[in-house]
């Protein structure tokens, strides 16, 4: 593993660079990073470690204002920053001694999930995505809000929103939020057993906080739209009892990517794919599909 930085932006992103073991020449490269609010050292090496073992290229980054990424305001979470970003770690990507600039796969989980399907369906260079237990749907997230905690829980969410938004546009200092938080907090993502499933794999550079402004675009950012405009295969892990991220939205995605997207699903909630056996199981078919898919 070597540490690298790249631009985005302007700003310098940093990153992981782990080179495939015992691979040849002109390697595929997988570029990973987190989804909403999560650092390269929460539990993404893991999955890393397996994609090494088998001969891939790895780059694992940052966005910015998060990690060891430099940006400001920190703890933004900006769904259009953070597909910028991805453009970027890909172009670094591409640059990196040994590795095949068309053979880059794309992987995500949650937010990022849904981020790996834009930025590809921008990028027609872009060899095959994984995306776990993705955010395909930021309308259906919605709903899943008024659903569990009602009105009240969504009206709160935008009043924090708000007066963050109100305090960036006066250049004070930003309102934060939890990122995971029991039920009935201010906690963007509030479900059962969130925090007791996040904190085991937090790394040391993970922050509990993000800006509250990211409520109020949640909606905005609906990576479902762009799937039908995918020209590369996409795997589509999906936790069957998914809190956070709906799985109804993630089947409709794969859906619409028609024969380029494969399903496979998990009796799981949505923390649960970063350890233990559902992992090794996630992990175990992400490289089957891309034996399958890279030539």
């Amino acid at each position: 593993m070597r540490s690298i930085t790249f631009t985005s932006h302007g700003t310098n992103c940093a990153a992981w660079h782990f080179s495939g073991i015992g691979a040849a020449p002109e390697r595929p490269c997988v570029v990973m990073a987190h989804g909403f609010g999560g650092t390269r050292d929460t539990g993404l090496l893991g999955y890393a470690g397996d994609f090494v073992a088998a001969g891939f290229d790895v780059l694992v980054f940052d966005y910015r204002g998060f990690g060891d990424s430099e940006g400001t305001p920190r703890q933004h979470v900006s769904y259009r920053r953070q597909r910028e970003d991805y453009h970027a770690a890909i172009a670094a990507a591409r640059r990196l001694p040994g590795v095949d600039p068309d053979r880059i796969v794309l992987w995500g989980t949650s937010y990022s999930g849904g981020h790996a399907v834009v930025v590809a369906a921008q990028d027609r260079r872009i060899a095959a995505i994984v995306a776990i237990t993705p955010a395909m749907d930021g309308l259906a997230t919605l709903a899943h809000v008024v659903h569990r905690s009602g009105f009240r829980g969504l009206a709160r969410a935008a009043g924090h929103g708000l007066r963050d938004l109100s305090r960036a546009l006066t250049g004070r200092s930003p309102h934060h939020v939890p990122i995971v938080g029991p039920p009935g907090s201010a906690a963007m993502m509030s479900s059962p057993g969130a925090v007791e499933a996040v904190l085991p794999v937090a790394g040391p550079t993970w922050r509990n906080e993000v800006c509250a402004r990211a409520a109020l675009e949640v909606g905005l950012n609906r990576p479902i739209t762009f799937a039908g405009q995918l020209r590369c295969p996409i795997l589509v892990q999906v936790g069957t009892d998914d809190s956070v991220a709906p799985p109804a939205a993630a089947r409709r995605a794969a859906a619409k990517a028609g024969r380029r997207a494969q399903i496979r699903e998990y009796p799981v909630d949505h923390f649960d794919i970063y350890q233990g056996p559902w992992q090794r199981r996630a992990a175990a078919d992400q490289l089957d599909f891309l034996a399958g898919v890279l030539h």
